[in-house]
Order: C-alpha cells, then sequence, then structure tokens
C-alpha cells in the first residue's frame, strides 16, 4: 500500500510541478518584495484564470512580417514533437500548391492534395470534395436507387395484375417487314451497350450495399474492377450506336396530330382497347426524344468528360465532381424509362421482341397494336417489304402471301 502512495505522488509532482515552478503561492508572493519578484517575460499573457505559459507553437499575427518567423517555428515544433506534421497539412487544406512530377498541361492540380477549404451558405461542408461525396452519398445513391425500385416494383405490379398485351384476332399468315437489317443491328448495337453500362453502373454504385456483403472484398473488387473497364469501352460504343439509332428512325418518330389523342387516352393501357396510331405511338416518341435524344446527349456528353475523352478540355476536380452528378442524375432517369421501354418490347407485348428479332410482324398484328401504320401499307402508301429480299419469308412478305417466320 506504501509503494502504491508513493507511485501516485510521483506522478502528481511530475503532472503539476512545472506548474507550480511557474506560479508561485499567493503567500509567497504578497510576502516577498517587490524587487525580488521576477518580471513576467513578455510572451507571457495573463489571463483571467490565472497566468499562461508561453505557446511557442502559435503563428504570431504579423508573422508575414518575419519571412523567419513561421520556419523557426515549425523548427521549434520539429524539435519539441518530432514527426507532428499539422503544419504541412493546415497548408494543404487552404490549397497550398507544391511540386509534382506530372506535367502542368496534363494534370493543372497535380501540385495539390485536396480541394481548398471553402465555407459553404447554410452548411458545414468546408471542402467542395466533401460536398460531392455527400451529395453522392446522401442524395444520388439512397434516392436513384429507391426509384429504380419504385418503378421495377411498379413494372411487376402491371404485370402480375394486367399481363401482356395480347393479340386478339388469329394471325393471318401475311407479313409486314417492320425493321429492316440494318434497323435491328444498329438498334441491338444500342441495347447491348446500353445493358452492359446499366448493369456495370448499378454494380460500382450499389454493388457494396448487395454483393459486397455475399461475395467478399477481394472478388468484389475484381469483378467492380472488370466492370468499370467494361463500362468505360461501352460507353464509346454507346454513343455512336444511339446517333446511329436517332437519325435512323427520326422520320417515324416526328410528332403528329393522332399522338394528342394517343396521349389523352393513356395509350389504352388501362381501358385494354388500342389507340390508332402510326409506325411509333407517342408513348415510344416520348421515348425517342426525351429518352434517346435528351437524355442519351447528356449522359454521353457528361461520360465523355469522364473518359476524358473530349479534346481541349481541362479535367479539373471540379470539372469531373460535376460531370459525375449530372451523369448519375440523368443515367438514373434514362434507366427508369428504358425499364419501360424493354418491359413493352418483350414481355409486355406479345410479339413486339419476335418483331425486333425476325423484322416482321403478322397483318394481325399491325392492325391492332398500329393501325394508322397498317391502314398507310394496305394502302400502298408505305411498302410492306423495305428491305432486300432474302430467303422465303422475305419473298413472301413482299409478295403479301401467308407464311409463317
Amino acid at each position: 500500500m506504501q509503494h502504491i502512495l508513493w507511485s501516485l505522488a510521483l506522478v502528481v509532482g511530475v503532472a503539476c510541478g512545472p506548474a507550480l515552478a511557474q506560479a508561485p503561492a499567493a503567500g509567497d508572493a504578497a510576502s516577498a518584495p517587490a524587487a525580488a519578484v521576477a518580471p513576467a517575460p513578455a510572451t507571457v499573457a495573463p489571463a483571467a484564470g490565472g497566468i499562461q505559459s508561453q505557446n511557442i507553437f502559435e503563428v504570431k499575427p504579423d508573422a508575414s512580417a518575419d519571412p523567419k518567423y513561421l520556419e523557426q517555428t515549425n523548427g521549434e515544433r520539429a524539435k519539441v514533437q518530432p514527426g507532428n506534421n499539422a503544419p504541412m497539412w493546415r497548408q494543404v487544406g487552404q490549397g497550398v500548391t507544391g511540386t509534382s512530377s506530372l506535367p502542368e498541361s496534363q494534370a493543372p492540380e497535380a501540385g495539390n492534395l485536396i480541394q481548398p477549404f471553402v465555407q459553404y451558405p447554410g452548411s458545414r461542408v468546408t471542402n467542395a470534395g466533401e460536398a460531392w461525396r455527400q451529395v453522392r452519398n446522401q442524395w444520388i445513391i439512397p434516392y436513384g436507387g429507391s426509384l429504380l425500385l419504385i418503378v421495377a416494383g411498379a413494372i411487376a405490379l402491371f404485370y402480375w395484375g394486367k399481363g401482356a398485351i395480347k393479340v386478339h384476332g388469329a394471325e393471318t399468315g401475311r407479313k409486314i417487314e417492320r425493321f429492316t437489317p440494318f434497323e435491328r443491328s444498329a438498334h441491338w448495337a444500342n441495347a447491348i451497350a446500353f445493358v452492359a453500362l446499366a448493369v456495370s453502373g448499378i454494380v460500382m454504385a450499389f454493388g457494396k450495399f448487395f454483393l459486397l456483403p455475399i461475395m467478399g472484398a477481394t472478388l468484389f473488387g475484381w469483378l467492380a474492377y472488370a466492370l468499370k473497364n467494361i463500362h468505360n469501352f461501352a460507353g464509346p460504343l454507346f454513343a455512336v450506336s444511339l446517333v446511329i439509332v436517332f437519325f435512323t428512325f427520326l422520320k417515324d418518330n416526328l410528332p403528329r396530330r393522332e399522338d394528342i389523342t394517343w396521349i389523352a387516352k393513356g395509350g389504352g393501357m388501362l381501358s385494354g382497347q388500342e389507340v390508332p396510331s402510326h409506325r411509333f405511338n407517342a408513348g415510344e416518341k416520348i421515348v425517342f426524344w426525351a429518352g434517346v435524344l435528351g437524355l442519351g446527349v447528356i449522359v454521353v456528353a457528361s461520360g465523355l468528360v469522364l473518359d476524358k475523352l473530349i479534346p481541349g478540355l481541362i479535367y479539373e476536380r471540379g470539372t469531373m465532381q460535376i460531370a459525375h452528378m449530372v451523369h448519375a442524375v440523368a443515367t438514373v432517369v434514362m434507366m427508369m424509362m428504358f425499364m419501360g421501354h424493354i418491359y413493352m418490347g418483350t414481355i409486355g407485348m406479345q410479339g413486339a421482341y419476335k418483331a425486333m428479332k425476325t423484322g416482321y410482324v403478322d397483318d394481325t398484328w399491325a392492325r391492332e397494336h398500329h393501325e394508322l401504320w397498317y391502314d398507310d401499307i394496305e394502302a400502298g402508301k408505305i411498302p410492306r417489304q423495305r428491305s432486300a429480299v432474302d430467303g422465303p419469308v422475305e419473298a413472301a412478305a413482299a409478295a403479301g402471301k401467308p407464311v409463317q417466320a
């Protein structure tokens, strides 16, 4: 017990010794002659609670007047607190530019480790990089993922309640060429690139929430790395095919007076009665103009920035952060829109997938789903066979004879 008490006394003495040495007892100070009391150093400033010791690490307000002051202060810090590099990181946070082996033309911010601290009004965030991270993690990721799940759930409920849109009449065996080989090739190239981009983008954005716990860090890391490269290479393919698709289907997607009636009746989705339309109805035209053109331009442009494929553009951190946020929001909206398009082109409408696979539809299908287009074909305004005849199915379709595609 005696050893324990001596140890506690030693610890208290070591901790309080310097303070007691600098601040004499009140009784001693009062009884000592005035001439015997040593004057306080200039660096010791009295405070309301007592006397403060000298702080050798405090930067003077007029440090700029003495260029060697900061250097001396840092040198003293290195002696007293070796390994303490707080001053360097403080300068890094203030945006101080250092040196880098990268050429300035290729990396204009190579000398800056992080973006300068800037106070945003009404926010505690003081760094542009941190602001971007919070927007991504607190807005784009949760709300974007929720919207995709809501759309997927709505499609599933609609299919469960309504089922596929079927052809009511019996097939005639007479075929109409709905898509030429070139149109199908352009569409499939664009569709495959879009699926590759959508799957890889979803895994990179949301994979750590639903795949990482199952696969583990190593396997998920390799998967994310592979999908990232697929994403980067599929992007230019998507951009080129999107331009081809736009000009290929532009003529038949121009707005017409009948589209207003189709929109007013909701395309007959709820009533079950088809609304007459031309080759593409108003719903498909909305996907074409809003999805292919509008969102397509935004997604492709921002993606090319992220891939650093736009010549002459200065790729700073702020530029990449803005491009990422624009790209993420636009792709989420595009995926929501194209999910409905993919649904209607596969399981949502009987015969729609077969039309894009073979290029041909039956007269009954054309009459029920695109009545105005079928009437123009019957009137001879639009040819039944638009591409070169190549095989018995195409020959029969061109002749208007019954045949099974």
